[in-house]
């Protein structure tokens, strides 16, 4: 499927589900389920992962993706489209996965995650993505909070999401520097509500007893998280 094929097939599908509700989109047990098991290694995932994505195949793979994710990776400051530039390949991988098969829940990506072809094609654009330069101007939070949020961050997340934000490529774990404060915001209480579906259980453990100050107050902190290559020089 060419670039300007697939815009189309992905135009299409977009504005059949903000008008019809779309092609349904496939639903497979998640956290919900007693037999849950997070990032099991299996099906178009495990494939893609063991590819070598080409970068200039990813870019024009991409171009579907910047219609809401813009051309820069960077997302909305709004929430409504998370950063992506920098992301771990395998974290994109992981994700994009997920929501083709059903396991994260997310009715206005579907369309586009759908028009990838094949295993090698989501290497391809995971592998571009990351390429992208983290921004510094997310959209960040009020800043009202920031000696709690730091402190939960340090107790809490450090371990997994590392000292800066940059997350761990082997263990899935993604990149939180850059990104924007009510995207992290939503998706924070929602697993701690468990209402993301491909969540990790042991990180709804770790969250499922905070307040809404709470995470509002580590959510604000992590919108100011940067990487060491991503500062300004």
């Amino acid at each position: 499927m060419n670039t300007a094929h697939r815009i189309l097939v992905a135009a299409i599908a977009l504005a059949a589900s903000f008008a019809f509700a779309g092609p349904p989109a496939p639903k497979k047990e998640g956290i919900e389920g007693k037999s849950y098991k997070w990032n099991a290694q299996e099906g178009e995932k495990i494939e893609a992962l063991k590819l070598k994505g080409d970068v200039k195949r990813g870019e024009e793979a991409y171009e579907v993706c910047s219609a809401c994710h813009l051309p820069s990776g960077a997302g909305r400051a709004d929430g409504t489209f998370p950063q992506l530039a920098g992301q771990h390949s395998t974290v994109l991988i992981k994700q994009i996965a997920d929501s083709r098969a059903g396991l994260r829940d997310n009715p206005i990506m579907y369309p586009f995650a759908a028009t990838l072809t094949d295993p090698q094609e989501l290497a391809d654009v995971a592998a571009y993505i990351e390429t992208l330069k983290i921004p510094h101007d997310n959209g960040r939070g009020p800043g009202t909070d920031l000696e709690n949020g730091k402190k939960l961050y340090l107790r809490d997340c450090q371990t997994c999401h590392q000292a800066n934000g940059e997350g761990a490529r082997d263990k899935f774990y993604p990149v939180l520097a850059g990104q924007h404060y009510k995207y992290m915001l939503r998706q924070a209480t929602e697993i701690r509500d468990g209402k993301r579906r491909n969540a990790n259980p042991d990180m709804v453990k770790v969250i499922k007893t905070y307040s809404d100050k709470e995470i509002d107050a580590i959510v604000d902190y992590m919108s100011r998280l940067e990487m060491p290559t991503q500062k300004k020089k």
